[in-house]
């Protein structure tokens, strides 16, 4: 890109330098900024809260990398928070540099934020101020990493904010080596950060919030006195929160989605197809349409069971393993897909075995059913074992950032017997100390679940399964609905 290319981009998306010039509002391009219209259509008051440190915290030397599934509302929250910062007193709105760099190359971004000064240059009539840059859809630049590196070590982009958002990830990014080695800051901010579809609690509060939603109790915490007494006091409320499990489990917890299942009743078409779309330009670009569908529907019926990938690679056409083996790491470097490896007594994999993989967003599970006739639906109890994976995968990484990207926030546990333990014991930092999660085994039932814990009792002496109704903290395995785990795990 040309330099009056690269200028022209930037004085278009930043409408507050404008307005600021003009002696205005700098807050005005709020009303008239498309996302945020767009969201207005569709806007139930949720709020993500993943870049508040970023929009109302001291402009210092933070690096923040941001990622996550497109169509989460990752450039919404950019917005937001520049809309916030365009309010403060202790701010000029010049010091804010949006900058969404679709279509760019690493020289464009490195020419982009020297521009970026250069246009802003007003602000520092009384000596240099920092500015705060936002950069969306970043990640997918070849060699991005490499290029901010450069711009931290060599120009004052090192005394500045800087927010990096992206869907989809480079081959030749390395963010630990290039970024996090002595060049994101000087503050104890979380570096990175997922920002994935809305959790139970989210969708609960925005659909539903006459239902109670008691306050989120650690992993290892799921059979302690505090989620005996959670669980006891939601009892009289089950079946109010079953039926709002389920229509989460609909859904999903894509925030335009669950506005309109919760407005006329289910999920748009055109809403199914867009999140189609994105997959099938981010996992399987060269193959028909109709792969994607396919493909999320034959992992959603195997997610419960160990996945054999040369069987699943024949029963959908690939040519081999290997181009499956391609598809699954592409679904899950666009973070709809996750990993559950199965881990020893250790709570590590065990290498060659076979790994379970699982969606991660319930409306995913039903783009083929939705989307190509004669695809099977999803059945609740395999939707309510993928939903809780997720949920205590997002749990661990929030704890031990990093975990989800490297694979290692969740695994299921084969017992002597042959049997399986869907999310057993994983380790995890408390304090200085190492503790274990608890237990736990997703089995959507009303009756009958005393013969699936005897698997939990055998292997472990106790645990929790997650049943759809039914409460009973009074064996050495506890039984609490699934929708009860999901708030505790939140």
């Amino acid at each position: 890109m040309r330099d009056d290319e690269i200028q022209g981009r930037l004085r278009e998306v930043n409408p507050w330098w404008r307005a600021v010039a003009a002696g205005g509002d700098p807050c005005s391009w709020v009303t008239h900024d498309r996302a945020l219209r767009d969201r207005a259509r569709h806007d139930l008051g949720y709020r993500s809260d993943i870049l508040d440190d970023v929009a109302s915290g001291p402009v210092d030397d933070k690096l923040v990398v941001l990622r996550g599934p497109r169509r989460v509302g990752k450039s919404v929250t950019m917005k937001d928070a520049a809309s916030v910062l365009c309010g403060r007193e202790d701010v000029d709105p010049r010091q804010i540099v949006y900058l969404p760099a679709d279509g760019m190359r690493a020289k464009d971004l490195r020419r982009a934020l020297v521009l970026g000064r250069d246009v802003t240059r007003s602000v520092d009539r009384n000596g240099a101020r920092p500015r705060i840059w936002l950069l969306d859809e970043v990640t997918g630049i070849e060699d991005w990493t490499a290029a901010l590196k450069y711009l931290r070590d060599n120009t004052l982009v090192g005394d500045d904010t800087v927010v990096c958002t992206g869907s989809s990830w480079s081959d030749t990014a390395d963010v630990e080596r290039d970024l996090l080695a002595g060049r994101a800051g000087n503050g104890a901010c979380r570096r990175t950060r997922l920002l994935l579809p809305m959790r139970f609690r989210d969708v609960l509060a925005a659909t539903r919030p006459e239902l109670a939603r008691p306050g989120p109790l650690p992993p290892w915490g799921l059979q302690s006195a505090e989620a005996r007494a959670v669980a006891d006091d939601l009892e009289l409320h089950v079946d109010d929160l079953d039926l709002a499990w389920q229509s989460y489990l609909t859904s999903g917890g894509f925030p335009r989605a669950v506005a309109e299942h919760a407005k006329e009743g289910m999920v748009s078409q055109s809403f199914m197809e867009d999140l189609a779309a994105w997959l099938h330009r981010d996992v399987d670009h060269d193959a028909p349409p109709d792969s994607i569908p396919r493909l999320l529907a034959e992992l959603q019926h195997r997610s419960t069971s160990p996945l054999n990938r040369r069987s699943t690679a024949e029963q959908l056409g690939y040519p081999s393993a290997q181009t499956f083996d391609v598809r699954l790491s592409r679904l899950m470097h666009s973070f709809a897909g996750l990993w559950c490896h199965q881990i020893g007594d250790a709570g590590t994999r065990i290498s060659g075995a076979q790994s379970k993989f699982y969606l991660t967003d319930p409306l995913l599970a039903w783009l083929g059913h939705r989307l190509r006739a004669g695809l099977p639906q999803p059945a609740m109890p395999s939707l309510t074992e993928m939903a809780l994976a997720s949920a205590l995968a997002v749990t661990i990484d929030d704890i031990e950032p990093g975990r989800w990207m490297s694979g290692d926030t969740i695994g299921y546990v084969r017992t002597g017997a042959g049997n399986e333990v869907d999310l057993g014991p994983v380790p995890v930092p408390v304090a200085g100390q190492v503790v274990r999660t608890t237990p736990l085994e997703a089995k959507w039932v009303s009756h009958g679940w005393r013969t699936e814990a005897r698997v939990v009792e055998g292997k472990y002496g106790g645990g929790v399964l997650a049943t759809k109704n039914i409460t009973d903290t009074g064996p050495s395995t506890w039984a609490i609905p699934a929708p009860v785990v999901a708030l505790m795990l939140n």
